[in-house]
C-alpha cells in the first residue's frame, strides 16, 4: 500500500509537467528563444497577417463577395490554428492566436473597402436628405447617419456616417467617394486619407498576432520527440 502511495506522489509532477506542456507548450531551451523558432514564429505570423488581409482587399477590388466579407481571411485563420497544432504548440497559445487572428479578419473589411476607395474612388458633392441616430441605443451604434442624394437628384443606396455630425441638418452638402467599378458601397469622404493609411488602422492586430505566433511557435520547442522520453538539456 505505502510502494502505492509513493508510486502515485513520483508521477504527480509528470502528471503537472505534461498538463502545463499540452497547455502552454514545452519550451525545452535554456537561455534566450533559439533564433530559429522565433524567425519561423515571425514568418507564420506575417504570412498569415497578408493572407487575411490580402484575400479581404482582393475580395474588396474584384468584386468577390465571400473574401469581401472576410470569409477568406476566417479561411485563414483556422489554417494558421492548425499548422500550430500540427506543431504541437500549447492550446492556450493556439487559442490566442487564433483569436487574434479570427478578429483581424473581421477587422479588415472595412479596411480593405476604404483601400479600394482611396484607390480608385470618385468624390462627388451630395446633399442631406435626412439624419438618424446619435443616441447609443440607435441602430448606428451612436453614430450619426445621413440619407443623401447624389448632384443628380438619386438617393445614396447607403446611409453615410463619416462626415455626418451632430449639427448636420437636411439640405446640408456632405462629400462622398464613390467606387467608379461599383463594387464597393460609397461612404463619407475622409480627406487626405492614402490607400496605406485606410489599412493602417489594422497596425495593432496585426503587430499582437506575429508576438503570439512568436511565443506560440518558441514554446512549442522540444529537445525530444514525443512519446520517447525527456532528453535533459545541455
Amino acid at each position: 500500500m505505502r510502494h502505492g502511495r509513493h508510486v502515485a506522489a513520483a508521477a504527480e509532477p509528470h502528471l503537472m509537467a505534461y498538463l502545463r506542456s499540452m497547455v502552454w507548450g514545452p519550451a525545452e531551451f535554456v537561455g534566450p528563444p533559439p533564433l530559429r523558432l522565433s524567425a519561423k514564429g515571425i514568418l507564420a505570423g506575417c504570412l498569415a497577417a497578408v493572407a487575411i488581409i490580402g484575400t479581404a482587399v482582393a475580395g474588396a477590388w474584384y468584386g468577390i463577395t465571400g473574401l469581401a466579407a472576410g470569409e477568406g481571411g476566417l479561411v485563414c485563420a483556422a489554417l494558421l490554428a492548425i499548422y500550430l497544432c500540427r506543431i504541437r504548440t500549447g492550446r492556450a497559445l493556439v487559442g490566442a492566436v487564433a483569436v487574434l487572428a479570427v478578429t483581424l479578419a473581421l477587422q479588415t473589411p472595412q479596411a480593405a473597402a476604404g483601400f479600394v476607395l482611396a484607390e480608385r474612388g470618385r468624390v462627388e458633392p451630395g446633399v442631406v436628405t435626412s439624419v438618424e441616430g446619435g443616441s447609443a441605443d440607435a441602430q448606428g451604434g451612436g453614430r450619426y447617419l445621413c440619407s443623401v442624394i447624389d448632384r443628380d437628384g438619386i438617393p445614396v443606396k447607403v446611409r453615410i456616417w463619416r462626415g455626418c455630425e451632430r449639427t448636420t441638418r437636411p439640405g446640408d452638402a456632405i462629400t462622398v467617394v464613390y467606387d467608379v467599378e461599383g463594387r464597393v458601397p460609397p461612404r463619407g469622404a475622409e480627406g487626405g486619407r492614402s490607400a496605406l493609411d485606410a489599412l493602417s488602422g489594422l497596425a495593432g492586430w496585426v503587430a499582437g498576432l506575429v508576438a503570439a505566433c512568436v511565443v506560440a511557435v518558441v514554446r512549442s520547442c522540444r529537445l525530444s520527440a514525443p512519446g520517447r522520453g525527456h532528453r535533459p538539456s545541455p
